[in-house]
């Protein structure tokens, strides 16, 4: 069952698009062979970090048929990214995951229109209708809808809901929710992952873990076996290297980043994002010297 694999280090892969902006389905496969070589606990398609806004369906398809052939006898988990501000939509996409053979969705809670509490737990009610592990996703700043402890741990308290990734821009939810909820909760904020950690978090899905994916596993790894100083050393080495990512709007510097490394050919997104600048380019350029990621 997901809820009992959703722990530890979890990736948010980009979609990569060749200069030209189509999807780039080679360069997707290296980044989900480089993330599970570095045996990360799971893997999330067409979240935000995939662009999901300006990503199609059929993108999204082909994309979920690579993670999961690569993956392979894993025992590692492959969630889609199936949110929508309408439920009908949601709902429709969540199935179609499911037919594909993804462990379970991604689900953020409804952006621009705003439902009431009432709403949105109306809404994961009819998601999980669709037979798929939800995750929960609370990203206030994105959404323009912020939920309260007792929101959240409304939601959490659905059978088909398996966790929550909470990216409300610090660790209060985790300190609220942590004795409230035994389902997962999981950091997406990634500069606050080892304070999450250390307030009951299970884990993280980190857009910054694309890069030295080693460093983000044993982050998690050390401070799952009590191992404390060890796990802290680990993500105070990560510091300068999540700040530069998110320097600029996020994909754009984690894709510049892989294209420094050699995992993608191309760091194009597509509009209306834009390109890293040619300053934060340099920084991750020095930052990374010229390694493998």
């Amino acid at each position: 069952m997901l809820a009992e694999r959703l722990k530890g280090v979890f990736v948010p892969v980009v979609a990569p698009f060749t200069p030209d902006r189509k999807l780039d389905a080679e360069s997707f496969r290296n980044v989900v062979h480089a993330v599970l070589e570095q045996r990360v606990h799971g893997i999330v398609v067409n979240g935000t970090t995939g662009e999901s806004p300006a990503v199609r369906w059929e993108e999204v398809r082909r994309m979920t048929e690579i993670a999961l052939e690569v993956r392979g006898e894993r025992s590692v988990p492959v969630i889609v990214g199936t949110g929508s501000n309408d439920t009908r939509t949601a709902v429709m996409l969540t199935k179609r995951a499911r037919q594909l053979g993804a462990d379970g969705a991604l689900v953020v809670t409804p952006y621009y229109n705003r439902p009431s509490a009432a709403g949105v737990l109306e809404h994961y009610k009819r998601v999980g209708d669709a037979g798929l592990p939800i995750v929960a996703y609370h990203i206030p700043y994105r959404t323009g809808l912020e939920l309260t402890p007792d929101d959240i741990a409304a939601v959490l308290e659905l059978e088909a809901v398996a966790g929550i990734k909470e990216s409300s821009g610090g660790i209060r939810h985790f300190i609220e929710l942590g004795g409230r909820t035994e389902k997962a909760l999981l950091c997406g904020d990634d500069l606050y992952f080892f304070a999450a950690l250390c307030c009951g978090a299970a884990g993280g899905m980190l857009a910054s873990a694309h890069v030295r994916t080693h460093r983000f596993v044993k982050t998690y790894e050390s401070f799952a076996k009590g191992r404390w100083t060890e796990a802290k050393a680990a993500f105070d080495e990560l510091v300068p290297l999540i700040r530069l990512l998110f320097a600029e709007p996020n994909p754009a510097p984690v894709k510049t980043a892989l294209q420094l490394g050699g995992l993608i050919r191309s760091d194009a997104v597509r509009l209306p994002m834009t390109r890293t600048g040619e300053a934060l380019r340099g920084k991750l350029e020095a930052l990374l010297n010229g390694s493998k990621l």
